[in-house]
């Protein structure tokens, strides 16, 4: 039985972050070049980073409650990580309805242009948000060291002795 990672949203996230990344390259080229099928891949790869981040934003809730009792600044941290995730589930969703309907009318000059240049736009703002969500949830990760010595924390495995060191202020450094 394949196990499952605990806490699930770090292993989940960085899916939708690649595939947003790469669909926003795939529409914007599908813009000036209407060949290769672009406008289907940015089409396949855009919907399939929509529900990648769908996911995400279920995990990044669900992973919230492990949190606890945060100080001012890393409650704030984990507030902009939450508005940012969300912006990027819900621009990924728009692109994605977007790159479907400019594969499906790609064929149709005028209205496939169209909104191949909407698709890339919508895409080039998923990607902006995602990396604003990246930038607070490593703020999260290496600033407050939320999660930080979760790994394995239910069966009594502290983790790696890197993470012991870093989650405990690196006390070999005297």
């Amino acid at each position: 039985m394949i196990p499952i990672p605990s806490p699930l949203h770090p292993a989940v996230v960085h899916f939708p972050i690649v595939l947003i990344l790469i669909g926003m390259v795939c529409a914007v080229v599908s813009v000036f070049i209407q060949r290769w099928h672009l406008h289907l891949l940015a089409a396949v790869v855009l919907s399939t980073a929509a529900v990648g981040a769908v996911v995400a934003t279920v995990t990044g809730g669900q992973d919230e409650e492990m949190a606890g009792e945060l100080s001012g600044p890393a409650e704030h941290a984990l507030e902009e990580h939450e508005q940012w995730g969300e912006r990027t589930r819900n621009l990924a969703l728009v692109a994605a309805a977007f790159a479907i309907g400019a594969a499906a009318l790609s064929k149709v000059r005028l209205a496939g242009r169209s909104l191949s240049v909407i698709t890339a736009v919508v895409s080039m703002a998923a990607a902006y948000s995602v990396a604003q969500a990246g930038h607070y949830g490593g703020q999260l990760v290496y600033r407050h060291g939320l999660g930080i010595n979760t790994a394995g924390a239910s069966d009594g495995d502290t983790g790696p002795a890197e993470t012991q060191e870093w989650a405990h202020g690196h006390e070999d450094d005297d």
